[in-house]
């Protein structure tokens, strides 16, 4: 053979190999595989188009200019852009590999903006300093600890923040002047992991603290600026655990607005008279909770969101009426984010909805006017054609209501539809009827039904219902599942024989308890960053969260808790799971080490269960990065296909 042919043939056996390697989909350096089979770059493309959501969603105003902060993605992560007008170009500020978060305008210099900054998902946040002329970043803090952005002082001078800095456990309350980070002092040195620093007075004298020990119960201080010296202003006499938020002072300063659930089942919006400690309820009668608000400027108007079984509700006050004040008429969806500008006639708020991904709007209250700022794309899908949420409710073991949200795949698919059940993290949190992004292609393109369940222990159903699974009555939530796997097997459109479980955090953990104690009634289950042993988890999770986690879940160190905690653990009866799982982790974790995941996935190999890992050098508490999360998405459609479908 000449050297031509020889040539000849070596070239197209090589072409051949690259172009039979390049048909499978491989993992980055970043990422651990194990048990995932080869990922064809077929699904890539069959998926491609459900992978191109974006959303934005409102940072912060200019100071004097109708313009705005807004975050969104571009490349891998969110960055921060700025927008000049409603429907503007989204002009990419920020630059990095990692997600940047909490941008915020000096309120009296427009010349520069501050934001925060993890690494591989660690959640050790950094504060950054970003000059507009030149486009410089400093960063402010050590770059070392985690530091938590509180807020300005009314006249821009200083900034206030939180900050393990000390010790790596304890969040100190801390402020300085961005531009010169050396005036950089500790206000307050406190103990604990739930310190938030609040709203400032008009004169710049005095700040609010908060303090948070759980869901259920925090406290608000006032903190003298000039001396660091805190004054509790809510009791801590024991006669009811009380829970507040998003105090903001009135101009006089004679009081102050805040969230508040004293004497209530749902978190009103009062007013506090700081003299005689009286809260006072801004609207009667509202039994649901207010999930935000927000004091304009010049104290004139109030706008608040309430959460009306799962649904965000914009309201609009005139403060010293205490007055409704016309909004135009919202999608049925999620409402949040929301923010005036210092003109106090215009609100920014971010809007989504089963048929709009998230973005930014504002309102102007002289002229009634609503105005989209981002339009974010959809990868060419037709959103409209999304499935609708249905508010579905059961019955559980002791008689309980619990409710979800229910989508069906569309008309084209006959017969039963398999059903994923998608449980929230937290526990303390709430499934609402939002857009679903991804998650669409299970409906549209698999006919799949999805339920997002509330069982007991979420937030949005009064303080009673968020408590019911705390401690000793940690099973009880697992119960509400297991009602809900017989109300799915009752509904003639849903197939009883083919349910996936999955979720996220404490979502991950019910996924394994569920298909622990209940594995003859699911096909298969997801797990993601979930605890596979409450006692661990607890032992393992970062200091500065370990105490707050103890109220919800129990302390470890009580060897009665102990010993209830270990008998209930997946991890401890890794036997009776008898259905793959797929399991998915970061490994930079402060909440949920990866830990849980290893020796989960350790215990099931070794009972011979089959069981899919994931876990991503380069994340943290669920994956951020977008090439992450598309082998993540690739990854979950060939395990439904083989294990729910089949």
């Amino acid at each position: 053979m000449k050297n031509r042919e020889i040539f000849t043939v070596l070239f197209l056996l090589f072409t051949f190999q690259h172009f039979t390697w390049s048909q499978d989909i491989l993992p980055g350096d970043n990422l651990y595989v194990d048990g995932i089979p080869a990922i064809p770059s077929s699904i890539a493309v069959e998926v491609g188009r459900y992978t191109e959501f974006r959303s934005a969603s409102f940072s912060s105003w200019h100071p004097t200019k109708h313009e705005m902060l807004i975050s969104t993605r571009f490349g891998d992560v969110p960055q921060v852009h700025y927008v000049k007008f409603p429907g503007g170009a989204r002009t990419q500020m920020t630059f990095f590999p990692e997600r940047v978060g909490g941008a915020s305008f000096n309120p009296k210099n427009e010349n520069y903006f501050i934001f925060s900054k993890d690494v591989g998902g660690g959640e050790w946040f950094q504060i950054y300093r970003f000059d507009i002329s030149s486009g410089n970043v400093t960063m402010l803090t050590d770059g070392k600890s985690r530091n938590l952005i509180g807020s300005w002082s009314r006249d821009g001078k200083l900034l206030a923040y939180t900050s393990t800095r000390r010790n790596n456990k304890d969040l100190d309350v801390y402020v300085m002047n961005p531009l010169e980070p050396s005036t950089d002092k500790m206000l307050c040195q406190l103990e604990g992991g739930g310190w938030s620093a609040g709203d400032w007075s008009l004169d710049g004298k005095w700040m609010f603290l908060q303090e948070r020990i759980s869901v259920n119960e925090s406290y608000l201080y006032l903190v003298d600026v000039a001396t660091g010296e805190k004054t509790l202003l809510t009791p801590k006499d024991g006669k009811e655990q009380v829970a507040y938020g998003g105090a903001q002072f009135t101009t006089d300063g004679k009081g102050f607005y805040v969230t508040s659930d004293l004497n209530s089942e749902f978190r009103r919006l009062v007013y506090f008279d700081i003299a005689t400690k009286k809260q006072t309820p801004v609207i009667e009668n509202l039994s649901w909770d207010v999930d935000g608000f927000s004091l304009s400027d010049d104290g004139e108007r109030i706008a608040f969101i309430s959460n009306e079984d799962g649904i965000s509700v914009l309201h609009l006050l005139d403060a010293e009426a205490k007055k409704e004040l016309p909004l135009p008429k919202l999608p049925v969806g999620l409402v949040g984010g929301i923010g005036w500008h210092s003109d106090n006639t215009t609100l920014a708020l971010n809007i989504n909805s089963a048929h709009s991904t998230n973005d930014v709007y504002s309102f102007d209250v002289k002229s009634g006017k609503l105005e989209r700022w981002t339009e974010s794309e959809t990868g060419g899908l037709n959103v409209e054609n999304f499935s609708e949420p249905e508010l579905i409710k059961w019955k559980s073991f002791d008689e309980k209501t619990i409710s979800g949200f229910l989508y069906k795949p569309p008309a084209k698919f006959t017969g039963k539809y398999p059903v994923i059940i998608n449980i929230h993290g937290g526990p303390e949190g709430q499934s609402r009827p939002g857009f679903l992004g991804r998650n669409n292609f299970f409906l549209n393109e698999m006919g799949v039904a999805m339920i997002f369940p509330n069982i007991r222990g979420s937030t949005g159903y009064g303080k009673t219902f968020v408590k019911l699974d705390n401690g000793f009555k940690r099973e009880e939530s697992y119960k509400d599942i297991e009602v809900l796997l017989d109300w799915i097997k009752q509904q003639p459109y849903l197939d009883g024989n083919r349910i996936m479980i999955t979720g996220g955090s404490y979502g991950g953990h019910m996924t394994l308890a569920i298909s622990t104690f209940y594995s003859d009634k699911i096909r298969c289950s997801i797990d993601i960053v979930g605890m596979s042993n409450l006692v661990t988890f607890l032992e393992r999770t970062e200091a500065y969260r370990r105490d707050l986690r103890r109220v919800e879940y129990g302390d470890e160190r009580d060897e009665t808790m102990r010993v209830y905690l270990n008998k209930i653990a997946p991890l401890n009866n890794v036997g009776k799971i008898k259905k793959p799982m797929f399991v998915i982790q970061g490994k930079n974790d402060p909440r949920v080490p990866y830990t849980e995941a290893d020796q989960i996935v350790a215990s099931l190999k070794k009972s011979n269960t089959p069981v899919w890992y994931l876990m991503a050098s380069d994340e943290g508490h669920g994956f951020a990065k977008k090439k992450n999360q598309d082998f993540q998405f690739y990854a979950t459609v060939m395990f439904m296909r083989e294990f729910l479908l089949n």
